[in-house]
Protein backbone atom coordinates (compact mmCIF):
# COMPACT_ATOMS: atom_id res chain seq x y z
CA UNK A 1 0.00 0.00 0.00
CA UNK A 2 1.42 3.34 -0.93
CA UNK A 3 2.30 6.22 1.44
CA UNK A 4 -0.26 9.05 1.09
CA UNK A 5 1.22 12.58 0.99
CA UNK A 6 -1.17 15.70 1.05
CA UNK A 7 -0.06 19.04 0.19
CA UNK A 8 2.05 19.41 -2.86
CA UNK A 9 4.24 22.41 -1.75
CA UNK A 10 8.23 22.16 -1.16
CA UNK A 11 7.39 19.85 2.01
CA UNK A 12 5.46 17.71 0.37
CA UNK A 13 6.99 17.18 -2.79
CA UNK A 14 10.11 16.48 -0.87
CA UNK A 15 8.25 14.20 1.35
CA UNK A 16 7.04 12.27 -1.79
CA UNK A 17 10.97 12.40 -3.16
CA UNK A 18 12.65 11.32 -0.27
CA UNK A 19 10.25 8.14 0.24
CA UNK A 20 10.58 6.98 -3.05
CA UNK A 21 14.30 7.14 -2.65
CA UNK A 22 13.59 5.00 0.67
CA UNK A 23 11.56 2.81 -1.39
CA UNK A 24 8.01 3.27 -1.16
CA UNK A 25 4.95 3.57 -3.36
CA UNK A 26 4.00 6.91 -3.14
CA UNK A 27 0.78 9.24 -3.81
CA UNK A 28 0.67 12.77 -3.62
CA UNK A 29 -2.76 14.61 -2.94
CA UNK A 30 -2.59 18.48 -3.98
CA UNK A 31 -5.93 20.28 -3.56
CA UNK A 32 -5.03 23.27 -6.24
CA UNK A 33 -4.69 22.65 -10.07
CA UNK A 34 -0.87 22.78 -9.92
CA UNK A 35 1.72 22.00 -7.34
CA UNK A 36 3.99 24.27 -5.43
CA UNK A 37 1.93 27.46 -5.71
CA UNK A 38 3.28 29.20 -2.54
CA UNK A 39 6.95 28.64 -3.56
CA UNK A 40 5.85 30.03 -7.35
CA UNK A 41 5.60 33.14 -5.48
CA UNK A 42 8.35 33.09 -2.93
CA UNK A 43 11.03 35.15 -2.23
CA UNK A 44 8.62 37.97 -4.69
CA UNK A 45 9.26 34.77 -6.79
CA UNK A 46 13.10 34.79 -6.89
CA UNK A 47 13.03 31.48 -4.11
CA UNK A 48 15.21 32.38 -1.39
CA UNK A 49 16.19 28.51 -1.51
CA UNK A 50 18.40 27.96 2.33
CA UNK A 51 21.13 30.28 3.64
CA UNK A 52 24.98 29.15 3.15
CA UNK A 53 25.03 29.45 7.24
CA UNK A 54 27.44 26.76 8.69
CA UNK A 55 24.76 24.33 10.34
CA UNK A 56 25.82 25.05 13.91
CA UNK A 57 24.86 28.24 13.34
CA UNK A 58 21.30 27.58 11.30
CA UNK A 59 19.18 27.07 14.56
CA UNK A 60 19.75 30.47 15.16
CA UNK A 61 17.61 31.53 12.38
CA UNK A 62 14.46 30.18 13.91
CA UNK A 63 12.46 32.14 16.43
CA UNK A 64 10.04 29.53 17.16
CA UNK A 65 11.13 26.13 18.14
CA UNK A 66 14.44 25.65 16.38
CA UNK A 67 15.72 22.76 18.76
CA UNK A 68 13.59 20.50 17.42
CA UNK A 69 15.47 21.00 13.95
CA UNK A 70 18.29 19.45 14.73
CA UNK A 71 17.60 16.02 13.35
CA UNK A 72 15.82 17.59 10.48
CA UNK A 73 18.74 19.37 9.60
CA UNK A 74 21.69 16.83 10.28
CA UNK A 75 19.03 14.48 7.75
CA UNK A 76 19.33 16.93 5.09
CA UNK A 77 20.82 19.65 5.77
CA UNK A 78 21.55 23.25 3.56
CA UNK A 79 24.20 21.74 1.55
CA UNK A 80 22.70 18.83 1.09
CA UNK A 81 19.08 21.00 0.01
CA UNK A 82 21.82 22.73 -2.53
CA UNK A 83 24.17 19.65 -3.65
CA UNK A 84 20.15 18.34 -4.57
CA UNK A 85 18.96 21.21 -6.59
CA UNK A 86 22.79 21.71 -8.15
CA UNK A 87 22.80 18.01 -9.77
CA UNK A 88 19.58 18.40 -11.56
CA UNK A 89 20.89 21.26 -12.78
CA UNK A 90 19.59 24.51 -11.33
CA UNK A 91 22.62 26.87 -10.79
CA UNK A 92 22.39 28.99 -7.40
CA UNK A 93 23.88 31.85 -5.86
CA UNK A 94 24.53 33.28 -2.08
CA UNK A 95 23.91 37.18 -1.96
CA UNK A 96 23.73 39.31 1.22
CA UNK A 97 23.03 37.91 4.18
CA UNK A 98 24.31 33.80 2.88
CA UNK A 99 20.81 33.89 1.17
CA UNK A 100 20.79 31.48 -1.32
CA UNK A 101 18.67 31.95 -4.69
CA UNK A 102 18.67 30.46 -8.06
CA UNK A 103 21.25 32.24 -10.23
CA UNK A 104 17.89 32.50 -12.95
CA UNK A 105 15.72 34.50 -9.91
CA UNK A 106 13.07 32.15 -11.03
CA UNK A 107 11.12 30.11 -8.46
CA UNK A 108 9.24 28.73 -11.45
CA UNK A 109 13.08 26.88 -11.80
CA UNK A 110 13.02 25.57 -8.36
CA UNK A 111 9.31 23.87 -9.13
CA UNK A 112 9.84 22.65 -12.62
CA UNK A 113 12.95 20.59 -10.87
CA UNK A 114 10.79 19.11 -7.91
CA UNK A 115 7.76 17.96 -10.48
CA UNK A 116 10.52 16.89 -13.01
CA UNK A 117 11.65 14.81 -9.98
CA UNK A 118 8.20 13.58 -9.09
CA UNK A 119 7.58 12.50 -12.58
CA UNK A 120 10.79 10.35 -13.04
CA UNK A 121 10.35 8.54 -9.58
CA UNK A 122 6.95 7.55 -10.86
CA UNK A 123 5.36 9.17 -8.08
CA UNK A 124 1.40 9.52 -8.37
CA UNK A 125 0.77 13.07 -8.22
CA UNK A 126 -3.41 14.01 -8.14
CA UNK A 127 -4.16 17.75 -8.64
CA UNK A 128 -7.51 18.70 -7.13
CA UNK A 129 -8.08 16.65 -4.99
CA UNK A 130 -9.55 18.76 -2.22
CA UNK A 131 -9.01 16.58 1.26
CA UNK A 132 -12.32 16.32 3.13
CA UNK A 133 -11.38 14.46 6.14
CA UNK A 134 -8.30 12.14 7.59
CA UNK A 135 -9.49 9.89 10.18
CA UNK A 136 -7.26 6.83 11.78
CA UNK A 137 -9.14 3.45 11.10
CA UNK A 138 -7.77 -0.37 11.66
CA UNK A 139 -3.86 -0.51 10.82
CA UNK A 140 -3.80 2.95 8.78
CA UNK A 141 -6.05 5.98 8.23
CA UNK A 142 -9.23 6.78 5.79
CA UNK A 143 -8.56 9.76 3.60
CA UNK A 144 -12.00 11.20 2.14
CA UNK A 145 -12.27 13.41 -0.89
CA UNK A 146 -15.37 14.47 -2.19
CA UNK A 147 -16.56 11.08 -2.65
CA UNK A 148 -13.66 8.97 -3.52
CA UNK A 149 -11.81 7.50 -0.38
CA UNK A 150 -8.70 6.01 -0.29
CA UNK A 151 -6.88 3.32 2.08
CA UNK A 152 -3.54 4.57 3.54
CA UNK A 153 -1.10 3.06 6.09
CA UNK A 154 0.84 5.61 6.14
CA UNK A 155 0.46 9.63 5.92
CA UNK A 156 2.60 12.40 5.75
CA UNK A 157 0.54 16.11 5.99
CA UNK A 158 2.17 18.82 4.41
CA UNK A 159 -0.65 21.18 4.00
CA UNK A 160 1.02 24.12 5.26
CA UNK A 161 -0.30 26.94 7.35
CA UNK A 162 -2.55 29.82 7.05
CA UNK A 163 -0.50 32.40 5.20
CA UNK A 164 -1.48 33.00 1.06
CA UNK A 165 -4.71 30.83 1.41
CA UNK A 166 -5.02 31.70 -2.38
CA UNK A 167 -2.37 29.17 -3.03
CA UNK A 168 -3.85 26.38 -0.87
CA UNK A 169 -2.71 27.58 2.62
CA UNK A 170 -6.07 27.70 3.89
CA UNK A 171 -5.10 25.51 7.34
CA UNK A 172 -6.99 22.62 6.68
CA UNK A 173 -4.05 20.32 8.44
CA UNK A 174 -4.96 22.09 11.58
CA UNK A 175 -8.82 20.53 11.68
CA UNK A 176 -7.50 17.01 10.87
CA UNK A 177 -4.62 16.79 13.60
CA UNK A 178 -7.20 18.59 16.17
CA UNK A 179 -9.78 15.84 15.17
CA UNK A 180 -6.71 13.24 15.15
CA UNK A 181 -6.19 14.65 18.92
CA UNK A 182 -3.21 17.02 18.11
CA UNK A 183 -2.83 20.03 20.12
CA UNK A 184 -2.76 23.20 17.55
CA UNK A 185 -0.89 26.01 19.04
CA UNK A 186 -2.56 29.08 17.75
CA UNK A 187 -1.70 29.86 14.66
CA UNK A 188 -0.53 33.87 13.95
CA UNK A 189 1.14 35.63 11.58
CA UNK A 190 4.96 34.84 11.37
CA UNK A 191 6.74 37.29 8.81
CA UNK A 192 4.42 40.16 8.20
CA UNK A 193 4.39 44.12 7.43
CA UNK A 194 3.28 45.96 10.43
CA UNK A 195 0.54 48.70 10.90
CA UNK A 196 1.12 51.67 12.10
CA UNK A 197 -0.25 55.02 13.62
CA UNK A 198 1.00 58.13 12.20
CA UNK A 199 -1.32 59.94 10.17
CA UNK A 200 2.28 60.81 7.84
CA UNK A 201 3.03 57.63 6.92
CA UNK A 202 0.67 56.74 3.79
CA UNK A 203 2.54 59.78 2.21
CA UNK A 204 5.84 57.60 2.14
CA UNK A 205 3.99 54.61 0.83
CA UNK A 206 6.75 53.08 -1.82
CA UNK A 207 10.09 54.69 -0.27
CA UNK A 208 12.11 51.79 0.08
CA UNK A 209 15.36 52.56 2.86
CA UNK A 210 18.40 50.93 2.99
CA UNK A 211 21.01 51.06 5.96
CA UNK A 212 18.81 51.55 8.81
CA UNK A 213 18.18 50.54 12.08
CA UNK A 214 14.70 49.81 13.43
CA UNK A 215 14.22 49.40 17.16
CA UNK A 216 11.06 48.39 19.12
CA UNK A 217 10.46 48.91 22.61
CA UNK A 218 7.62 47.87 25.06
CA UNK A 219 4.89 50.50 26.54
CA UNK A 220 7.54 50.42 30.04
CA UNK A 221 10.16 51.49 27.58
CA UNK A 222 12.34 47.62 27.37
CA UNK A 223 13.71 46.68 23.70
CA UNK A 224 11.79 44.02 22.60
CA UNK A 225 14.17 43.66 19.27
CA UNK A 226 16.00 45.47 16.77
CA UNK A 227 17.60 44.95 12.85
CA UNK A 228 19.91 47.13 10.55
CA UNK A 229 19.18 46.74 6.73
CA UNK A 230 16.30 47.81 4.26
CA UNK A 231 12.38 48.66 4.61
CA UNK A 232 10.17 49.92 3.12
CA UNK A 233 7.29 52.35 3.88
CA UNK A 234 3.80 51.29 2.98
CA UNK A 235 -0.19 52.68 2.73
CA UNK A 236 -0.93 51.45 6.09
CA UNK A 237 3.06 51.07 8.00
CA UNK A 238 6.23 49.13 7.50
CA UNK A 239 6.88 46.37 5.42
CA UNK A 240 10.71 45.39 3.87
CA UNK A 241 13.31 42.44 5.29
CA UNK A 242 14.45 44.03 8.53
CA UNK A 243 10.04 44.50 9.50
CA UNK A 244 9.32 40.86 8.57
CA UNK A 245 12.44 39.84 10.51
CA UNK A 246 11.15 42.23 13.55
CA UNK A 247 7.56 41.23 12.89
CA UNK A 248 7.00 38.18 15.42
CA UNK A 249 8.09 39.32 18.53
CA UNK A 250 6.41 42.50 18.11
CA UNK A 251 3.30 40.99 17.05
CA UNK A 252 3.52 38.74 20.23
CA UNK A 253 4.04 41.52 22.29
CA UNK A 254 0.88 43.45 20.78
CA UNK A 255 -1.14 40.11 21.36
CA UNK A 256 0.40 39.88 24.88
CA UNK A 257 -0.58 43.26 26.02
CA UNK A 258 -2.65 44.67 23.90
CA UNK A 259 -0.70 48.13 24.06
CA UNK A 260 0.97 49.41 21.19
CA UNK A 261 4.51 49.10 20.36
CA UNK A 262 7.07 51.55 20.11
CA UNK A 263 9.72 51.49 17.20
CA UNK A 264 12.30 54.29 16.15
CA UNK A 265 13.77 54.57 13.47
CA UNK A 266 17.47 55.44 13.45
CA UNK A 267 18.34 56.91 9.73
CA UNK A 268 21.77 57.68 9.83
CA UNK A 269 23.25 54.44 11.57
CA UNK A 270 26.39 55.40 10.73
CA UNK A 271 26.94 58.95 12.27
CA UNK A 272 27.04 59.41 15.86
CA UNK A 273 24.83 61.80 17.29
CA UNK A 274 27.84 64.24 17.36
CA UNK A 275 29.04 63.48 13.85
CA UNK A 276 25.13 63.80 12.64
CA UNK A 277 24.95 66.99 14.58
CA UNK A 278 28.64 68.49 12.79
CA UNK A 279 27.20 67.29 9.22
CA UNK A 280 23.90 69.04 9.53
CA UNK A 281 26.13 72.09 10.97
CA UNK A 282 27.69 71.97 7.46
CA UNK A 283 24.71 71.45 5.25
CA UNK A 284 22.63 74.30 6.50
CA UNK A 285 26.03 77.00 6.41
CA UNK A 286 26.44 75.89 3.51
CA UNK A 287 22.92 76.48 2.23
CA UNK A 288 22.30 79.08 4.36
CA UNK A 289 20.34 81.21 2.05
CA UNK A 290 17.93 78.43 1.03
CA UNK A 291 14.86 77.65 2.14
CA UNK A 292 14.87 75.09 5.17
CA UNK A 293 12.90 72.46 3.04
CA UNK A 294 15.18 72.71 0.25
CA UNK A 295 18.35 72.35 1.86
CA UNK A 296 17.94 68.25 3.18
CA UNK A 297 18.53 67.21 -0.66
CA UNK A 298 22.09 65.57 -0.12
CA UNK A 299 20.74 64.14 3.29
CA UNK A 300 17.50 62.37 2.83
CA UNK A 301 15.40 60.96 -0.18
CA UNK A 302 13.24 63.62 -1.71
CA UNK A 303 10.09 61.99 -0.54
CA UNK A 304 11.26 62.31 2.80
CA UNK A 305 12.39 65.60 3.56
CA UNK A 306 8.71 66.76 4.07
CA UNK A 307 7.54 64.45 6.54
CA UNK A 308 10.91 65.35 8.46
CA UNK A 309 10.55 68.96 7.87
CA UNK A 310 6.60 68.71 9.38
CA UNK A 311 7.80 66.91 12.63
CA UNK A 312 11.12 69.18 13.23
CA UNK A 313 9.28 72.11 13.67
CA UNK A 314 11.03 74.44 11.74
CA UNK A 315 9.27 76.67 9.62
CA UNK A 316 9.70 75.41 6.05
CA UNK A 317 10.54 78.23 4.33
CA UNK A 318 12.83 79.78 7.05
CA UNK A 319 16.37 80.36 5.65
CA UNK A 320 18.64 77.62 6.55
CA UNK A 321 21.38 80.33 8.14
CA UNK A 322 18.50 81.45 10.84
CA UNK A 323 18.19 78.15 12.12
CA UNK A 324 19.09 77.88 15.84
CA UNK A 325 21.15 75.33 17.91
CA UNK A 326 18.17 74.09 19.77
CA UNK A 327 16.25 73.55 16.52
CA UNK A 328 19.20 71.77 14.89
CA UNK A 329 19.86 69.80 17.62
CA UNK A 330 15.65 68.10 17.48
CA UNK A 331 16.78 67.41 13.62
CA UNK A 332 19.39 65.65 14.36
CA UNK A 333 17.18 63.74 17.43
CA UNK A 334 14.66 63.23 14.73
CA UNK A 335 16.69 61.50 12.39
CA UNK A 336 18.42 59.19 14.64
CA UNK A 337 15.18 58.13 16.60
CA UNK A 338 11.86 58.72 14.25
CA UNK A 339 8.96 57.51 16.07
CA UNK A 340 6.49 55.29 14.37
CA UNK A 341 3.75 53.65 16.83
CA UNK A 342 2.78 50.00 15.78
CA UNK A 343 -0.17 49.37 16.77
CA UNK A 344 -1.19 46.08 15.09
CA UNK A 345 0.09 42.96 12.51
CA UNK A 346 -1.33 42.35 9.02
CA UNK A 347 -3.53 39.75 9.29
CA UNK A 348 -2.17 36.26 8.67
CA UNK A 349 -3.25 35.44 5.42
CA UNK A 350 -0.66 38.40 4.43
CA UNK A 351 2.13 36.81 6.08
CA UNK A 352 4.50 35.29 4.51
CA UNK A 353 4.90 32.18 7.23
CA UNK A 354 2.36 31.11 10.29
CA UNK A 355 3.82 30.86 13.34
CA UNK A 356 1.73 28.69 15.23
CA UNK A 357 0.30 25.03 14.23
CA UNK A 358 0.55 21.40 15.73
CA UNK A 359 2.49 21.46 18.83
CA UNK A 360 6.26 19.70 18.39
CA UNK A 361 6.06 18.38 22.17
CA UNK A 362 3.50 15.69 20.25
CA UNK A 363 5.72 14.91 17.12
CA UNK A 364 8.97 12.81 17.37
CA UNK A 365 11.59 15.66 15.97
CA UNK A 366 13.82 12.20 14.27
CA UNK A 367 11.24 10.96 12.62
CA UNK A 368 8.35 13.56 12.32
CA UNK A 369 6.05 10.95 13.23
CA UNK A 370 2.96 11.85 15.89
CA UNK A 371 3.55 10.49 18.75
CA UNK A 372 -0.69 9.96 19.10
CA UNK A 373 -1.02 8.00 16.10
CA UNK A 374 1.79 5.47 14.74
CA UNK A 375 1.85 5.90 10.72
CA UNK A 376 1.08 9.70 10.82
CA UNK A 377 3.66 12.13 10.10
CA UNK A 378 3.96 15.97 9.58
CA UNK A 379 6.39 18.33 7.68
CA UNK A 380 6.75 21.93 6.95
CA UNK A 381 4.77 24.84 7.82
CA UNK A 382 1.88 22.82 10.12
CA UNK A 383 4.37 22.62 12.38
CA UNK A 384 4.70 24.92 15.51
CA UNK A 385 8.39 26.01 13.70
CA UNK A 386 8.74 29.48 12.19
CA UNK A 387 12.14 30.96 11.26
CA UNK A 388 13.25 34.74 9.75
CA UNK A 389 13.66 35.53 6.67
CA UNK A 390 17.06 34.16 4.87
CA UNK A 391 15.90 30.63 3.73
CA UNK A 392 15.34 29.30 7.02
CA UNK A 393 11.82 28.39 6.76
CA UNK A 394 12.01 27.07 3.33
CA UNK A 395 14.76 24.84 4.87
CA UNK A 396 12.78 23.61 7.51
CA UNK A 397 9.82 22.74 4.97
CA UNK A 398 12.22 20.76 2.53
CA UNK A 399 14.25 19.19 5.58
CA UNK A 400 11.41 18.28 7.71
CA UNK A 401 9.69 16.52 4.62
CA UNK A 402 13.21 14.92 3.64
CA UNK A 403 12.88 13.24 7.27
CA UNK A 404 9.10 12.63 7.30
CA UNK A 405 9.39 10.38 3.51
CA UNK A 406 12.62 8.94 4.44
CA UNK A 407 10.86 7.67 8.06
CA UNK A 408 7.36 6.36 6.46
CA UNK A 409 8.89 4.39 3.71
CA UNK A 410 10.96 2.74 6.92
CA UNK A 411 8.20 1.72 8.62
CA UNK A 412 8.43 -1.91 9.82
Amino acid sequence: MPIYVIGGGPAGMMAACSAAYHGASVVLLEKKDRLGRKLSITGKGRCNLTSSLDLDQFVQGYAGNGRFLYSALHAFSNQDLMDFFRSRGLQLKVERGQRVFPVSDQAHDVVQILEQELHRLKIEVITEARVDSLKPRDLGFTIKCGSVRYQAARVIVATGGLSYPGTGSTGDGYKWASTLGHRIIEPRPGLVPLVAQEDWIPSLKGLSLKNVRASAYSADGKRINSEFGEMLFTHFGLSGPIILSMSRDIGDQLQRTGQPVKMNLDLKPALTFEQLQGRLQRDLDRFARRHFINSLDELLPRKLIPVIVGLSGIEPHQESGQIKKEQRRHLAELLKSLPVTITATRPVTEAIVTAGGVDTKEVDPRTMESRLHKNLYFAGEILDVDGYTGGFNLQAAFSTGYLAGWHGANME
